[in-house]
């Protein structure tokens, strides 16, 4: 079986062709998302036609996504007048072939789920840190989507209840994006997440990085006291760097009641590709369920 399988992204869309359990033809290709949904939907197609003799689409996506119908239903400002986009139609029609569309988180965390850090786990959490934070419930082995395939907005739960509305959010404080632009504000040179953790031995900047992981704690302490996971799985770029998840690891029996410091840290395994693999994954069972 061949499959396209593409992973669009504000910033960029990665893409390769699935076959004999490997992915070949790897690309990214920078998206521009600020010029919009009709422009990511054209870009996209353009990039999976250049595969050729594929079986069936698999698209993980930014946004939040009805899985059953690949529409989108809500898109931020990374890509704007996206939401509305029909994603699966579209692809359909395009390329005649069974299409399946998944937020990419989602996704993310059932190519962990399937092949990496939570391969052994029916029941974890994902999170995934960036321009923002991302979020993903599996329980069962399955990913969990609410009432309106929403669930997992974890970057939205509230952290400081004394900001305005919708400012004291995790994610205003914990993504990737608030520590490059601490770090910043006191080294103008610096300006992004490789070039922090190049310094992390100036005293300064270590105290940043170091605030950073206590907001980082401070969501994650309420996710566990929520959903007593046995596992977290920390994705996103900037956790590729080696001090964070150890640091998260033994900070958090300070912030956890005993009784549920059972639960598990790790960084994801999959790197960039999760979403891609997520997409096999799904794709594969989707068309030839056991």
């Amino acid at each position: 079986m061949r499959i396209a399988v593409i992973d669009i992204g504000g910033t960029a869309i990665k893409s390769a062709l699935y076959e004999n359990d490997k992915l070949h033809d790897r690309r990214e290709t920078l998206s521009d998302g600020l010029k919009g949904g009709a422009h990511i939907m054209e870009l996209a197609k353009s990039i999976v036609a250049d595969y050729q003799d594929f079986d069936a689409i698999g698209i993980s996506t930014a946004g939040q996504v009805d899985s059953r119908t690949g529409v989108i239903i809500f898109a931020g400002e990374t890509i704007p007048n996206y939401t509305g986009f029909d994603v699966r139609r579209i692809f359909n029609e395009k390329f005649n072939v069974p299409v399946y569309v998944e937020n990419d988180v989602n996704a993310t965390a059932i190519g962990e789920a399937a092949f990496g850090a939570g391969k052994n786990h029916n029941d974890f959490l994902c999170l995934t840190y960036g321009t923002g934070i991302g979020g993903a419930i599996i329980r069962d082995g399955k990913v969990y989507t609410g009432s309106s395939y929403s669930a997992g907005e974890f970057g939205i739960i509230i952290t400081h209840a004394e900001r305005p509305l919708g400012e004291g959010i995790y994610e205003k404080f914990a993504s990737a994006t608030a520590l490059i632009k601490n770090v910043n504000a006191e080294f103008a040179e610096i300006t992004n997440g490789r070039q922090v953790f190049m310094n992390i031995g100036d005293q300064k900047v270590k105290h940043i990085v170091d605030n950073w992981i206590h907001e980082i704690l401070c969501g994650l302490t309420n996710l566990v006291h929520i959903f007593n996971p046995s596992l977290i799985i920390m994705g996103g770029g900037i956790m590729e760097a080696e001090y964070i998840v150890p640091e998260v690891r033994k900070r958090l029996s300070n912030y956890v009641v005993p009784s549920m410091m059972n639960v598990e840290i790790q960084s994801a395994k999959l790197g960039n590709d999760a979403g891609l693999w997520g997409m096999v994954h799904r794709t594969t069972q989707e068309l030839c369920p056991h």
